[in-house]
């Protein structure tokens, strides 16, 4: 059971970490890369979490 916390608790904190990562990105460098920093969200669960 606290391994199944920990997991999802080091999830949660990766999620973040990319979430803010996504949205501080330089506009002119994400839209290079196809991202737009509005999806920051989006791009960052489907990295930590896969796809639903």
């Amino acid at each position: 059971m606290f391994t199944t916390l920990i997991a999802a608790a080091r999830k949660r904190a990766l999620y973040r970490r990319t979430r803010d990562e996504i949205a501080r990105m330089p506009r002119d460098i994400a839209l290079d890369l196809g991202i737009f920093p509005e999806d920051a969200s989006q791009l960052a669960h489907e990295a930590v979490y896969g796809r639903a």
